[in-house]
């Protein structure tokens, strides 16, 4: 569906992209929103947006070789926002049902993609 729209991209280290994609798989074989899952799909979505706030906020600032003091104001702010984020993600997630599991599953395997070849 995604591909059919206009999007952004963030790249994710590879290891991440596999261990999404396994953890997807592995929560979907269970098929159950208990504690377990909901746990492992919390960290899973914390690092995913973590990376993309990296990609978003910082690679810019990188990218214009911005300075120490500047880098670390950017720094705070991103930290303030992941720590936002993740009170609301806990919040949603402690109320998922196994439908709503398997439909924010199913959202994470969409936007992961393997690399194109060079």
């Amino acid at each position: 569906m995604l591909k059919q729209q206009s999007h952004i991209v963030a790249p994710i280290p590879d290891e991440l992209r596999t261990r999404a994609l396994y953890t997807v798989e592995q929560l979907r074989e269970r098929g159950k929103a208990d504690k377990v899952a909901i746990d492992q799909l919390f960290e899973l979505i914390v690092e995913l947006t973590d990376a993309g706030l990296d990609f978003f906020f910082l690679e810019p600032l990188r990218r214009l070789n911005a300075g120490s003091m500047m880098m670390g104001m950017a720094k705070v702010g991103i930290s303030s926002m992941l720590k936002g984020s993740k009170m609301v993600v806990h919040k949603v997630l402690k109320k998922l049902d196994d439908r709503s599991l398997d439909a924010i599953l199913s959202f994470i395997a969409e936007i992961i993609h393997e690399p194109e070849p060079a």
